[in-house]
């Protein structure tokens, strides 16, 4: 089980990644238009630059849901490769089976 105060820093970079999204995007399409001055897209990287560096979604690390491991999680599941297959052998995920050749 990871320590919880991973656990809740990582809820805490998915909240402020999803406050700061709608100005971050903004800010990157300024940024990203060739037809705005070169002074208004500077001012417009000073800005992003001043946002909050966890406000970035590359900061977010995938945990399992269950035990919040960082590591050996599967996107498809959100749980960790040890939850997913115990979940797995009692047959309580649809479709995924023991391989056998």
């Amino acid at each position: 089980m990871a320590k919880q105060a991973l656990i809740e820093r990582e809820k805490k970079r998915a909240r402020l990644a999803k406050k700061f999204e709608p100005k971050r995007t903004a800010l990157k399409a300024i940024i990203d238009d060739t037809s705005k001055s070169e002074d208004e897209r500077y001012a417009a990287r000073l800005e992003l630059q001043q946002l909050p560096r966890n406000a970035n979604p590359t900061r977010k690390r995938n945990r399992c849901a269950i035990t919040g491991r960082p590591r050996g999680t599967f996107r498809k599941f959100g749980l960790a490769r040890t939850k997913v297959r115990e979940i797995a052998f009692r047959g309580e995920i649809p479709g995924v089976t023991k391989a056998s050749w």
